[in-house]
């Protein structure tokens, strides 16, 4: 007997019968870590097969983390561990505590079976591109965070489309592919409308734009919101020159903001949520605790994950918009 077997009687197809050799000899301990597997010809030509059904075989024992190719040399044993059955690329643009909140809800959504791996392009084109491309053919599933890259689909179109799923941010030439999603602009522009009663007690409201990467959704759907209201409102381009003053309301994006500004408030002797009101895009434990609660106008992350672990456990094509919350605290 030797390392590959096949039998044509079995009513099993053949590069499942590859697999399963494979699978057989790392259970009986004749094949190790490290071993080589015979060629794909030489397979082929023995139990006369297709390359194909060879290379889908091997393939697939690739994307397990079973074998690894070595250019020019063949495939080879890289794990002995036949228990892991599916593997997901998950590629996200940065990790926050609301991202962190998605990944756990998306990991905890799997059985010991599946692994996923995490990796950060961190909103760089050229570090997105190689992460991506280098990992073709490695994976059975792609979850990937596009950011706000108007050429992703030139990269993701090398994956399968089928094995492919967009999350948080996505666009029209991304519109063939199954997703998890914020509406950005209807997000921001229907919290607005929900706070606007409260909005109405301060005298102007000023959107910071932050010096870290943001959706240009948020921007937009902050413009619709005063394009239609009487309460006046600005826009700064971050807090080095602010000055807080009693009556305005800050609208901030990241954390790094929020503290600033809480900060800048304190030494002017003014009250978060009295004197000055505060909303924050993006719930997290930080905005429940400091100065007694910060107002927010978030997706549920959590959600989003385990929503989009169930697209890929049913491998069922979807697009999803995640639901909006607002959340009013103290700070408004």
């Amino acid at each position: 007997m030797g390392i590959i077997n096949i039998d044509n009687k079995l009513g099993i197809p053949k590069y499942k019968q590859i697999i399963q050799s494979v699978e057989i000899g790392l259970e009986e301990g004749t094949l190790k870590k490290g071993d080589k597997l015979p060629s794909v010809n030489s397979i082929k030509n023995k139990f006369s097969l297709s390359r194909d059904t060879v290379f889908m075989a091997f393939g697939e024992l690739k994307k397990r983390g079973i074998v690894e190719a070595v250019t020019g040399k063949g495939y080879y044993i890289k794990s002995e561990d036949i228990k892991i059955t599916k593997k997901v690329f998950l590629l996200f643009d940065e990790l926050n505590a609301f991202k962190e909140d998605l990944y756990n809800a998306f990991l905890n959504a799997f059985g010991a079976n599946f692994q996923v791996d995490i990796f950060f392009h961190h909103f760089n084109e050229a570090v997105f591109r190689k992460l991506v491309n280098d990992n073709i053919g490695n994976y059975n599933y792609y979850v990937i965070m596009p950011a706000n890259f108007t050429n992703a689909i030139n990269v993701i179109k090398e994956l399968p489309k089928d094995k492919v799923f967009v999350l948080d941010q996505t666009n029209t030439t991304l519109k063939e592919y199954a997703c998890v999603f914020q509406n950005f602009e209807k997000n921001v522009h229907d919290g607005l409308k929900v706070l606007e009663p409260k909005l109405k007690n301060y005298t102007k409201v000023i959107f910071v734009h932050p010096k870290s990467y943001q959706p240009k959704g948020i921007l937009d759907g902050y413009r619709q919101f005063f394009e239609f209201s009487s309460i006046k409102n600005q826009e700064v381009f971050g807090l080095d020159n602010c000055v807080p003053k009693k009556g305005d309301v800050y609208f901030v994006l990241d954390d790094r903001s929020l503290i600033v500004l809480i900060k800048k408030v304190q030494i002017e002797n003014l009250i978060v949520g009295k004197d000055v009101g505060i909303i924050a895009y993006n719930d997290s434990l930080l905005k429940e605790i400091v100065e007694g609660g910060i107002t927010t106008i978030s997706t549920n992350f959590a959600l989003m994950g385990q929503r989009m672990a169930k697209m890929i456990l049913k491998e069922k094509f979807a697009q999803l918009e995640n639901p909006n919350e607002i959340v009013i605290r103290k700070s408004l």
